[in-house]
């Protein structure tokens, strides 16, 4: 407790610090206050039928994600997934389309001329989005809860959605410029844990009202908890270093290379990613069956719609595995860290440059994504488990799948910068030894 009262003044005594730190903090509270501010027509008291649409499902992981904007018809309702699927779409464009991928080799002016793609595409979706979420609205709230109506409500609703969601996406590039850690992740962050403490509350009531250690049965929850957690920590710190000999090279009057350094590669170098891949597919099938009458269809939908059930699960974790790897092969590339190694007189010992060291690499990354695949599809359904054991819905989101990973992962690089900081003016980091690892070395800052 000592350490960490000193730690919180040497970082009040950092200005530049405290100032990134309260800057943060006061666009994450603008945020949060805008998540409570209706659509204008919208009566806030009608919103039951909304909220208890998202009380499960999919529908329940986007309201998670909007810090439970999206059903209190909020002018953040859409929050920040626009702009993630807009990234995702153009990530994947990098590997296939030629444009993109010079644009990622030209450096910062590339990254800018991306981002402001990016920035269009949100608005493309955004405009398909909003009135299929307007269209929810009319299905299902009463008439009553309309103060407008007709073409105006739409146009209206539907610019002050789109700009909402724009807003949120200024605000994590502004935290990521002026305050400390990546904004569109801190902002993903504070939507989850702003439904923690109701969940929280909802869980000890439901088992206080038990008879019987309805309280010893709380405590093993937050043991169960605590354990899933740590595993979500080794699973992004996790790494294999590659050992690299580098030769020797005089030039002039100076020797360089002799020494030996190590490449990290990381067992889950793909980070949430697949799992946001295979929640996105997993609705493709009841979708499809919606415009299907036949009764093998019905069944069909009806397994898949089930998110405790057998099938669904099943299929959601080979997908998880499989995106694992899908994904780690686009971010991990070992033909060019061979030709990188190479330009640099690097070698691995005991085995030969060139396509000998792609299929060494290959081999290390398959093997060690394998167990990281498997913890990370067992995480994605980890959720399920908890309802089938009469945990609350609510309460089991945090149990595994995206928000788990998402807390660990953005925890970790916050704190890993403001570590960053600390040495940088030669106080103490906030770990008494070693250093913090968060996800910047190969993972996903971003989700």
């Amino acid at each position: 407790m000592k350490r960490f009262i000193e730690t919180l003044k040497n970082i009040y005594k950092i200005e530049d610090l405290r100032i990134r730190i309260g800057t943060t903090l006061f666009f994450l509270l603008i945020y949060r206050l805008g998540s409570f501010i209706s659509l204008p027509g919208i009566d806030p008291a009608q919103l039951a039928n909304l909220r208890n649409q998202t009380a499960t499902g999919l529908l329940g992981l986007l309201d998670m994600f909007s810090g439970g904007a999206f059903s209190k018809a909020s002018v953040f309702a859409l929050g920040i997934m626009p702009y993630i699927s807009a990234s995702i779409v153009i990530q994947l464009l990098g590997i296939a389309v030629p444009y993109f991928q010079r644009l990622q080799k030209e450096g910062e002016s590339g990254r800018r001329k991306i981002n402001q793609i990016t920035r269009y595409l949100t608005v493309v979706i955004l405009i398909f989005q909003a009135p299929a979420y307007l269209a929810n609205l009319h299905n299902q709230l009463p008439p009553q809860a309309f103060g407008l109506t007709g073409t105006l409500f739409t146009v209206s609703s539907v610019i002050i959605l789109t700009a909402g969601s724009m807003f949120i996406m200024w605000l994590g590039e502004r935290i990521t410029d002026k305050g400390i850690g990546n904004g569109i992740s801190l902002i993903i962050m504070i939507g989850i844990i702003a439904r923690l403490p109701q969940a929280i509350f909802q869980e000890f009531v439901s088992r206080i009202s038990e008879q019987g250690g309805g309280l010893v049965l709380f405590l093993v929850e937050f043991l169960i908890l605590y354990v899933v957690f740590m595993g979500s920590i080794m699973l992004v710190q996790g790494t294999r270093r590659i050992p690299v000999q580098y030769a020797k090279r005089i030039v002039g009057n100076k020797q360089y290379g002799g020494v030996r350094q190590y490449i990290p590669l990381k067992v889950n170098a793909a980070g949430v990613m697949p799992i946001i891949f295979a929640q996105a597919i997993m609705f493709v099938p009841i979708t499809l069956a919606g415009f299907a009458s036949s009764d093998g269809m019905s069944k069909f939908a009806s397994a898949f719609a089930n998110h405790v059930g057998f099938w669904y699960n099943f299929a959601q974790f080979l997908l998880v595995v499989a995106f694992t790897y899908f994904y780690t092969a686009i971010t991990v590339n070992p033909t060019q860290m061979a030709e990188d190694m190479k330009k640099n007189g690097g070698f691995i010992p005991g085995v030969k440059p060139g396509k000998k060291t792609v299929e060494f690499l290959d081999t290390v990354m398959s093997r060690i994504t394998l167990p990281g695949s498997i913890f990370l599809g067992f995480v994605t359904i980890l959720p399920t488990f908890a309802m089938l054991i009469g945990i609350n819905t609510g309460f089991a989101y945090f149990y595994g799948g995206t928000s788990l990973l998402i807390l660990v992962g953005v925890v970790l690089d916050t704190l890993q910068q403001i570590e960053s900081h600390l040495l940088m003016r030669h106080y103490d980091g906030l770990m008494k030894s070693g250093r913090i690892k968060g996800r910047t070395g190969g993972g996903q800052a971003m989700y």
